[in-house]
């Protein structure tokens, strides 16, 4: 075995690849850019070397950096994590030069499978099912038009070398085309040094289903089940979960033995995944493999027992796999919730800047016999930067059926704290408790289909608000009970909090009754029934409670507002003002405060790089029209016209770095 191995990656999977080799008793090396110098994997390693500036082009894809790094410290072998190297069958053949183990499939299975043209050629020789689609390398747009048009809309038009949602567009017509192959072919040279394009038939209302295998160098192979991975945006994959609540046991078998005759015919080893589209009458198609260890991987650990990284590690040693086709079992059920450094709120654009809080809940089994684990690659005080993918951790749930599994989700969500920067907890929150969600009626169209105007946070019911306001209002008993114990009051001049409150949240009022008994209170809504509602110790500062009221338990992030405090729960962002009946009787006389008017202005919606201006001053645009493209964590946004206007003045240019908000140009 490996007494040392090099880590060529950052993040939370550097972090992870460093948890098992420690637990195998391997040292560990890491690598890092100029931005990760602080990095928690750094901390994390044995060792650690430097390779660069902070652009991932300039430091971590380069592959002698990476082998001087393993010349310094004497590693014996490189675990690749994905992304970034994980897939270059130069770097894998450089390694074995320098008489060092990849820890991944050979050379040639990385470049049968890592392009995605020669993959689906290789699939149908082995019997894998393939959508219909043109496996030729495409010149310009005008071609890729006429190729879409001959294989019908919508097309799918990606990146021969990609992966990760990355250099991939859907187009339902001419136009979408013509775009999505120039912006496919600038993500993908970005993000690959690759430019080569393919098309093929996008199946309408998918699933995305993919199969993990697991091979070693003596011939053996085997699945370990599915993941469904369908709960997407811009082909990113956001929430997980193993196995598929869409699939029966004939499907994954005649799915799985494919994946297998697949990884046979490139002579596959170590960990990796054949991913399919499946329909809804459970016909499948080859998508593509992915010849590493998936982001997503934590969910078959967890209903399968089996360390992934560990068997990588093994496999890449000469060992034998320990584990034969039937001795895998599916136990119970698993979910992935990706938190990401985006902004659910505007459009799930990146959001970058100091982690000011991060406070995940605690790992490990729960008194109810679920399970929390969080694969994460930050701490609190550290930075998002932008150079590098916008993930923050992978907040993980184990259950022994699917429906706790969710509850157990909702609830870590709940738990989780995260301040500083734009996050999708929100939404990650809105989904577990999503009815469509909960029923597993999904595609890869969800987030489409059932937020079509873009994400604006969750509505509680009145049970849930009513709960929430008198959470707030005890907030704001103890608040006030501790503003009279003045250092040196007299104890006979102190004021009495008053019993009757107001708590307003918009147009909504709540009455409340509420006495204080011990550490507990009797609160009454509406002139209801007194319920009991205990805070469990929470005092002012806290940003989480641990609530429960008439035996509901509520996990709330709490902040002190002005005459109130801001509640945040299962999705929800939620304003409460507490007031005497008196002062709520006057607020509802106030005004309403008016929003500035941006409407004529297009604001940058995120930090970024300008890529391109499209239009010039005194230009007419139309609706729908390409103003500008943005740049940002490795992806390309085009910013467009919400309506008919004329330029009137454009204040920025290519290559100019914007921040969130800054003015891009103005519309008479």
């Amino acid at each position: 075995m490996f007494k040392k191995i090099l880590i060529a990656n950052r993040g939370e999977i550097a972090c992870r690849v460093i948890k098992t080799a420690r637990k195998m008793g391997i040292k560990t090396v890491a690598v890092y850019s100029d931005a990760d110098r602080d990095a928690l994997h750094v901390k994390m390693a044995d060792e650690a070397v430097h390779i660069g500036p902070p652009p991932a082009a300039e430091s971590y894809i380069v592959i002698d950096k990476i082998m001087d790094a393993v010349r310094q410290t004497g590693a014996e072998a490189v675990h690749p994590g994905y992304g970034f190297l994980s897939e270059r069958a130069e770097f894998a053949e450089a390694l074995d030069k320098a008489g060092v183990a990849f820890i991944g499939p050979p050379v040639g299975a990385i470049e049968a499978m890592g392009d995605k043209i020669t993959s689906k050629k290789l699939a149908a020789e082995a019997g894998v099912s393939t959508v219909p689609g043109y496996m030729g390398l495409i010149a310009d747009a005008d071609e890729a038009v006429k190729i879409a048009g001959e294989i019908g809309y919508p097309v799918m038009i990606k990146a021969s070398a990609g992966g990760g949602g990355k250099g991939m567009r859907i187009a339902w017509d001419e136009k979408e085309t013509r775009e999505g192959f120039q912006s496919s072919k600038n993500e993908a040279k970005s993000s690959f040094g690759d430019d080569r394009i393919f098309i093929e038939k996008f199946v309408t209302q998918p699933r995305h289903i993919e199969i993990q295998v697991l091979g070693d160098k003596h011939g053996n192979v085997i699945y370990l089940g599915e993941r469904e991975c369908s709960i997407q945006r811009r082909n990113q994959k956001v929430i997980e979960e193993a196995p598929s609540p869409f699939l029966d046991a004939e499907t994954r078998k005649a799915m799985g033995e494919q994946a297998v005759a697949l990884a046979q015919a490139v002579n596959y080893c170590s960990a990796g995944t054949v991913e399919f589209i499946v329909d809804g009458e459970r016909n499948f198609y080859f998508l593509e493999m992915n010849t590493r260890l998936q982001v997503e991987h934590p969910v078959t650990e967890l209903i399968t027992g089996i360390d992934l990284v560990e068997q990588m590690i093994r496999v890449a040693a000469g060992e034998k796999l320990d584990i034969a086709q039937e001795d895998v079992k599916l136990n119970g059920w698993a979910i992935e919730s990706r938190l990401y450094a985006e902004d659910p709120y505007r459009s799930f654009l990146p959001s970058i800047g100091r982690l000011s809080r991060y406070r995940p809940p605690a790992e490990g089994e729960k008194e109810n016999g679920t399970r929390v684990r969080n694969d994460t690659g930050v701490f609190e005080g550290g930075e998002i930067s932008m150079f590098y993918d916008p993930m923050i951790a992978k907040l993980c749930t184990w259950a022994p059926d699917r429906r706790t599994a969710i509850l157990a989700m909702a609830d870590a969500l709940d738990g989780f704290e995260v301040e500083g920067i734009g996050h999708n907890l929100p939404f990650l929150s809105a989904v577990m408790d999503h009815q469509r969600f909960i029923d597993g009626n999904i595609t890869t169209a969800f987030i489409a289909e059932e937020y079509p105007e873009g994400f604006d946070g969750v509505e509680l019911g009145e049970a849930e608000m009513r709960d929430l306001a008198a959470i707030a209002c005890a907030c704001n008993f103890i608040h006030h009970q501790r503003a009279t114990r003045i250092s040196g009051a007299m104890e006979n001049h102190r004021r009495i909090v008053g019993k009757d409150w107001v708590i307003q949240a918009g147009a909504a009022d709540f009455p409340v009754n509420i006495v204080r008994d011990s550490q507990d209170f009797q609160v009454s809504l509406d002139g209801g029934e007194a319920e009991l509602l205990s805070l469990n110790g929470w005092t002012p500062g806290d940003l989480l409670i641990e609530a429960e009221i008439g035996g509901r338990a509520r996990t709330v992030k709490v902040e002190r507002k002005t005459q109130g405090y801001r509640l945040r729960y299962r999705g929800a962002d939620v304003r409460f003002h507490c007031r005497s009946p008196r002062e709520a009787e006057l607020a509802r006389l106030m005004p309403e405060k008016v929003a500035p008017d941006t409407s004529k202005l297009l604001l940058c919606p995120m930090p970024g790089l300008v890529v391109s201006i499209n239009v010039q001053e005194g230009d007419e645009v139309q609706e729908g029209q390409a103003l500008a493209t943005v740049e940002a964590m490795k992806m390309e946004n085009i910013l467009r016209a919400e309506k008919k206007a004329r330029v009137s003045k454009i204040n920025a240019k290519a290559g100019d770095s914007l921040a969130v908000d800054e003015i891009i140009m103005e519309f008479e």
